[in-house]
């Protein structure tokens, strides 16, 4: 009980910074303990405190909603005192005060043999494991929690069998799309209670599943899962389940808050290290290493952007599809590795490559992202576009890398030749090309190759092909008539007319250079 006692000295406040009670007042903290309770240790203090201010003779009342209790059924009331400062003293009496400490105590006994409890994201998920594995054992059948995209969060042992749905779930924590819009179609959506999803085999699901929805103000966070397979759920069943999910409703809120406020720094400090000032970049740098969002050493950019080929304003399906996949594409990096901005027309991702597996999986990983933001947006294959800069020896010196992977997946969309997912360094001419102005480079193509653009004739994008790989394979003409399929007879027939047009001589060498970098410009500007 002392050890307990002494690890509630410290309290979690709503805006989830810890303080020390000592500085503090009850009439300025909704004051909450998040390692043990559901709602929390939460004392509402009543309008009389607040105006007269608090001291020993005024009396708080709160109500125990420990997830541990919810799930076992116990509910207790208890009333403490709370002195005018709050203090550490204060707040051991009010733990010694606590009915249901000892219950709390053996529920989570192996959390407290570690002391203070590590990262946010261990502690959820340790939470849910927990969860799911109380609840598993009142109801003696298999439990899994999965959030709102079906990404399995935690699941207990049990002996029943599973279906390769449920077994990739497990080794992949994720599911197809048509699993997701499945399981929503089957009533997960808007279920506010207990639903069934149905056998579907051609996806895979040769198990049938009950669903409780986890919602937070009626906000679908995720879903809790039983096996239709060990039986049919009574109505005591249900609602064990009901209070599982409130219980996993507050768990998987409290993770949403921390996240986002986490996200806010994140966003905040990544803004810095793509500004302008040398200082504050090296600044910022230095601040995402202190607070372990992103670890020192080399770094990369990354830029995922959609852009719809009918050049329409992007919807906001779009952006959150956009942002979704480059969120995944973090989710599968090593913990603290990445940090994310999101953005109106793309989302970029700063990449540590210190580690050699983190350099040999990029790739692999982003073109999965790519996938990820078609599938959720519905766009075509060539409206996602990615770009990756080169990695530079620090993140203090990332912004260039940025602005090279803008630069790739502003080219590669035009210059449909280099794919969709683009290297920095695999630009080649056309990486020079681009860091001209529009105007520029529209002035500096060869006004034979515009007569050729804008002649009219039905056989002039054919004319135009066999320039460029006239031009491409330097001038061969085997390997031009054999890359076009077509006879060498009307290959020069085609190149005697693009003479005439041009009024270029193919056979100098400053002619033929000049045509072939106005092909480039007029590609990279989107004019053929």
């Amino acid at each position: 009980m002392a050890d307990i006692v002494r690890r509630q000295a410290k309290l979690k406040v709503a805006d989830r910074t810890h303080v020390d009670l000592a500085n503090g007042g009850c009439d300025r903290f909704r004051i909450r303990d998040d390692a043990f309770s559901r709602e929390s240790v939460s004392a509402g203090f009543g309008p009389e405190c607040k105006s007269h201010g608090c001291n020993e003779s005024r009396r708080c009342r709160a109500t125990c909603r420990c997830w541990v209790c919810l799930v076992a059924g116990r509910a207790n009331t208890f009333r403490v005192s709370c002195a005018s400062a709050c203090s550490e003293l204060m707040a051991r009496k009010l733990v010694a005060s606590l009915s249901f400490v000892q219950i709390v105590a053996d529920e989570f006994s192996h959390m407290l043999q570690n002391g203070e409890r590590g990262s946010y994201s261990s502690t959820m998920a340790g939470e849910l494991q927990h969860l799911v594995d109380t609840t598993g054992r009142r109801l003696d059948r298999s439990v899994a929690i999965d959030d709102a995209q079906i990404r399995l969060l935690a699941y207990n042992s049990h002996d029943s069998a599973v279906d390769s749905v449920r077994m990739n779930s497990v080794l992949q924590r994720n599911v197809s799309r048509e699993i997701v819009d499945f399981i929503y179609a089957s009533g997960g959506r808007e279920a506010l209670d207990l639903f069934t999803v149905p056998v579907n085999e051609e996806l895979g699901l040769t198990l049938g599943r009950v669903g409780m929805p986890i919602r937070y103000r009626n906000a679908l966070l995720g879903f809790v899962w039983l096996l239709t397979s060990e039986g049919e759920v009574d109505e005591d069943q249900a609602e064990v389940l009901r209070r599982t999910a409130d219980a996993a409703a507050m768990i998987l809120h409290r993770e949403q808050l921390l996240d986002e406020l986490s996200r806010s720094r994140e966003r905040e400090l990544t803004r810095d290290v793509l500004s302008g000032e040398r200082s504050l970049r090296e600044d910022a740098a230095s601040r995402l290493a202190d607070e372990g969002l992103m670890a020192a050493g080399p770094a990369v950019a990354v830029t995922i952007l959609l852009r719809p080929v009918d050049r329409s304003t992007l919807t906001e399906r779009d952006r959150l599809s956009v942002a979704v996949g480059v969120d995944q594409l973090r989710r599968r990096l090593p913990r603290n590795s990445a940090i994310q901005l999101d953005r109106p027309d793309h989302s970029l991702l700063i990449v540590s490559v210190a580690e050699r597996s983190t350099q040999t999986h990029l790739d692999s990983l982003i073109v999965a992202a790519r996938e990820r933001v078609l599938s959720e947006s519905g766009r075509q294959n060539i409206e996602c576009w990615v770009g990756i800069g080169e990695p530079r020896t620090s993140v203090a010196d990332v912004r260039e890398s940025y602005e090279e992977s803008r630069r790739s997946a502003d080219v590669a969309q035009v210059v449909k030749v280099l794919g969709n997912v683009v290297h920095y360094r695999d630009l080649g001419v056309y990486g020079l090309l681009a860091e001209l102005s529009e105007d520029r480079l529209e002035n500096s193509i060869h006004s034979g190759l515009q007569s050729l653009l804008s002649h009219e004739d039905s056989k002039s994008e054919a004319l135009l092909a066999t320039l460029e790989s006239f031009l491409d394979n330097a001038g061969d003409v085997k390997r031009t008539s054999e890359a076009l399929c077509v006879h060498r007879g009307s290959l020069y027939y085609r190149l005697r007319r693009i003479q005439e047009i041009t009024r270029a001589d193919l056979a100098n060498g400053d002619d033929r250079l000049a045509l072939h970098l106005s092909l480039k410009v007029a590609r990279l500007l989107d004019l053929r």
